[in-house]
């Protein structure tokens, strides 16, 4: 996969993947400049989450999603897609959400700047 870098505002976004990979609430793994990263296609947007669960260190990507929420597979802490907050235990600590650019088919990750 070929990254593609562009600077606007200061900030790189880099090319994740084709919008047309991301089926509607099934999480895609994605490496966005060395940064795991779940891209989620859900409610008509694409989400980027960090791909780590902050309680158990696993792949947020392998779990489901439902209502802009995506849960860990393993304990089942879920985390809003939007801001990265867990909804409860037992994931206290959120996780790095990012700014996703839709550029025709480019999907478009900026991991060096959370939200």
């Amino acid at each position: 996969m070929s990254e593609r870098s562009e600077r606007t505002s200061a900030t790189a976004f880099l090319r994740a993947c084709s919008l047309s990979e991301l089926a509607e609430d099934t999480p895609k793994r994605v490496e966005v400049g060395g940064v795991p990263v779940s891209l989620v296609r859900t409610e008509g947007e694409v989400f980027a989450i960090n791909d780590i669960c902050s309680h158990a260190n696993v792949s947020l990507s392998e779990g489901e999603v439902e209502d802009c929420m995506i849960e860990c597979w393993l304990h089942g802490s879920s985390f809003d897609l939007r801001t990265g907050k867990p909804s409860g235990l037992p994931a206290t600590r959120p996780v790095p959400v990012y700014p996703v650019k839709i550029e025709g088919d480019d999907v478009l990750v900026s991991v060096s700047q959370e939200s």
